[in-house]
């Protein structure tokens, strides 16, 4: 990750997954039209139905992780040693190694999102927030112990990725009791659409500037810059929900049916006297549908 591909690619993997998070919020909160199927996948639809039932965003984040698990092991020439062969012996390519523990976190994030809604009788979206929460947790450590030697430019700039993905896990904490609030599922998204933005400029910041000279280090005016382009990018990507949840509303008060409003069917949940209210989804076909079912606001009896 300690290379410009190492930031750009993670970085346009979290944005474009933002980006399809704003699609399916936008498209709850406007047409609350989510419609999840019968718990027994319905077996006459054909050799392709079970297409349908894979999780994509959990197969998605399998082999993007494992791509940049593979990625990060070829950049060191003789592949990642733990420890030299002296006496004593001491630890090697520390860096290196928490990267590849955060493509790691990854991977296991998809394989709990496949296991959740392919592998179990019923999808437990409890699971799936309770292993995202576990994994920012120990994101948020990886990345506090990875500035330890970083100094000036390198600093601010992961200091404020380092704020990014604490306001993540704070939502995804709040959202283990709370996981029908919208205004929550817009603040990470908008998180989400941030952290992989920073992440792609924080590529080009550190390896390739668009001048073509390096930021100084001993420049309080590059510092401040660099706090400065962070705060564009939070108009920027502010901007970029706004505008994604216009386009869907528009189209929706100027094109679509207002019979849709009240055609909606409630996904069904069940709820722990002792803890949070938290769903058990089936399995249903349509990957995008079955995201904005996680998203409806439960609804008085």
């Amino acid at each position: 990750m300690g290379t410009f591909i190492g930031h750009v690619y993670p970085g346009l993997f979290l944005f474009s997954y933002g980006l399809y998070q704003a699609i399916v919020v936008s498209k709850a909160v406007i047409f609350n039209d989510s419609r999840p199927n019968p718990s027994c996948p319905p077996r006459n639809k054909g050799r392709w139905a079970k297409l349908w039932e894979i999780s994509y965003r959990g197969l998605l984040k399998i082999v993007t992780g494992s791509i940049l698990i593979a990625y990060e092991n070829s950049c060191i020439k003789g592949g990642l040693v733990l420890m030299n062969r002296e006496m004593p012996p001491r630890f090697m390519l520390p860096k290196q190694w928490q990267h590849l523990t955060m493509f790691i976190l990854l991977t296991l994030n998809g394989c709990v999102d496949v296991t959740s809604k392919n592998l179990l009788p019923q999808r437990c979206v409890l699971l799936e927030k309770g292993a995202l929460v576990l994994i920012f947790y120990v994101l948020l450590m990886l990345l506090v112990s990875h500035v330890q030697d970083s100094t000036g430019v390198e600093l601010q700039v992961h200091s404020l990725l380092i704020l990014v993905v604490f306001l993540l896990m704070l939502v995804f904490t709040v959202e283990l009791w709370t996981p029908n609030a919208f205004h929550l599922s817009m603040i990470e998204t908008f998180l989400f659409l941030m952290m992989g933005s920073w992440l792609m400029q924080a590529g080009f910041i550190l390896y390739r500037p668009v001048t073509g000279y390096p930021w100084q280090d001993d420049d309080i005016s590059d510092i401040m810059f660099v706090t400065t382009f962070f705060c564009w990018h939070v108009m920027i990507n502010a901007l970029c929900l706004l505008g994604i949840y216009g386009v869907f509303s528009f189209w929706h008060h100027c094109y679509s049916p207002r019979s849709k409003l009240t055609g909606s069917k409630k996904a069904p949940y069940y709820a722990n006297t002792e803890g949070p209210v938290y769903h058990l989804l089936p399995e249903v076909e349509q990957s995008e549908k079955d995201d904005q079912a996680l998203l409806l606001p439960e609804s008085s009896p």
